[in-house]
């Protein structure tokens, strides 16, 4: 039978009818597109893209930091060091210790902690604490200026809670479950290590990481963990609780010398990690402890290639300016280096690409030395630059190259480490720079030089010197 076309008055009815049903199928793909279609998120910031600059408490206050001075000080980088990039206020160790003022005697330390086992600030020396506050009223202030906040802890658990078997908070363990009761730090026994692996450990980091969130922390130093002893297995740990809290945490490792061979465990789990033992006002050390600046030459050359957004190996802090009232090393006092050593420390630092975190005093801090830590061009070193490596690297001289990140032409930095003046000449080809001429400019005495077929000068003993070549 011949194909026949159906009647107007069927056809009228059939089309509403597949009108409705488009309709009620768009409208389901459309609801289950809303039920099933996750939302969009936007792609999260690097945690420390650039390496992080601020203050810490320890060169100046050892132990014995209050609230009154850590607001000083935070007051005083918010008015002078905020627009140059500076912006971590850090309290270091002892913040939970409760009897301070009896420490120099002898006195064993007493400590603060919650019904759950977690150090808190001491009242007497925090006083806004009080009534549970724990650190967010201080943590409020350094936000109010527009800063950030940041503490240290030793790894593990405090041997009080242990011996109290206190609850875990948020869970039905205890800390016996969680503490390698065998493991304590070689230098501070304050705490006992945490049982990689286990659920009480984690739970344990878990739950203190939560409370510091609260309080309002954007910065955590863990200190006896990256070296003597080196634990993986808690720095795993403790970057699993951060990666847990909504809040970004900087993660900064302590002690050095990190081991050089876990530098791909370090990258995946911290933002920062200790390439040495303590650097203070030493030139050369030829001991562990304390390190010099001159010491840092090698190590630096060896770990830069492992630095990057959200990854930076931390040539330590700047024993710079007033070290008072209480050195965390030795007695109170101006730092021991001279301006030409400050100078190179700085130097190096920002041509390694370190962070920067600022040790002396800062309401102490004198013309001379707010003018180095001022210095936007070689921040801008520190902050902006690209494949910073060693070119010439000798027990008498060194000699670092980098790119600026706009790729023009390159910063350069020379270093006398001899106790003499000496005088330098390097072709740019010696430098592995391929133009015949560079415009050269000074970026310590902010000077145009001109242009040069090769770089030359006289730096004074533990001097430097660092440029901007550029190619206009």
């Amino acid at each position: 039978m011949p194909f026949q076309t159906k009647p107007k008055s069927v056809a009228r009815r059939v089309a509403p009818l597949i009108s409705f049903c488009s309709l009620a199928v768009c409208g389901f793909c459309l609801i289950a597109d809303l039920w099933i279609t996750p939302p969009r998120v936007e792609a999260q910031e690097v945690l420390a893209a650039t390496p992080p600059m601020g203050w810490n408490s320890w060169d100046s206050y050892g132990e014995t930091i209050g609230e009154a001075d850590v607001r000083a000080n935070a007051a005083w980088m918010a008015d002078h060091l905020k627009s140059y990039g500076w912006e971590y206020v850090v309290v270091d160790e002892g913040w939970y210790v409760t009897n301070q003022a009896a420490r120099p005697g002898g006195a064993a330390p007493q400590f603060s902690l919650d019904a759950y086992g977690r150090y808190i600030p001491a009242v007497n020396t925090i006083p806004s604490s009080e009534n549970g506050a724990g650190f967010k009223p201080l943590a409020d202030y350094v936000h109010s200026l527009g800063l950030k906040f940041g503490i240290h802890i030793l790894r593990g658990i405090p041997k009080e809670a242990v011996a109290k078997n206190l609850p875990i908070a948020g869970t039905h363990l205890h800390a016996k479950a969680a503490a390698d009761t065998s493991d304590s730090c070689p230098w501070n026994t304050y705490n006992y290590g945490l049982k990689p692996g286990t659920a009480a450990a984690q739970a344990y980091y878990d739950s203190i990481v939560k409370l510091y969130a609260e309080w309002g922390v954007d910065f955590l130093k863990v200190d006896c963990i990256s070296s003597h002893p080196y634990k993986g297995g808690e720095i795993s740990m403790i970057s699993a609780a951060l990666r847990k809290v909504r809040r970004p945490i900087v993660l900064s490792l302590s002690p050095g010398p990190a081991p050089l061979d876990k530098a791909t465990e370090l990258r995946r789990y911290a933002q920062m990690w200790r390439i040495s033992d303590d650097v203070w006002d030493v030139w050369l050390s030829d001991k562990d402890f304390p390190q010099g600046v001159e010491n840092q030459f090698a190590r630096a050359a060896k770990w830069a290639p492992f630095s990057g957004p959200g990854h930076w190996p931390d040539a330590d802090m700047l024993p710079l300016g007033r070290l008072e009232p209480a050195a965390g090393w030795e007695k109170p006092r101006t730092t021991r280096l001279t301006h030409d050593e400050q100078r190179t420390l700085l130097t190096l630092w920002s041509i390694f690409r370190s962070p920067l975190m600022m040790g002396g005093n800062l309401t102490l801090c004198d013309e001379w030395t707010q003018s180095a830590l001022t210095n936007a061009e070689l921040i801008r070193v520190d902050q902006h630059s690209n494949g910073n490596h060693a070119v010439i690297s000798t027990d008498k001289a060194a000699v670092w190259v980098a790119i600026p990140e706009s790729g023009e032409g390159a910063y350069v930095a020379v270093f006398n480490l001899e106790a003499t003046p000496k005088s330098f000449q390097y072709t740019w080809k010696d430098l592995g720079l391929k133009r015949a001429n560079y415009n050269l400019r000074d970026l310590w005495e902010h000077e145009d030089l001109g242009t040069k077929e090769s770089i030359e000068g006289t730096l004074p003993p533990h001097g430097s010197a660092i440029y901007w070549a550029s190619e206009k």
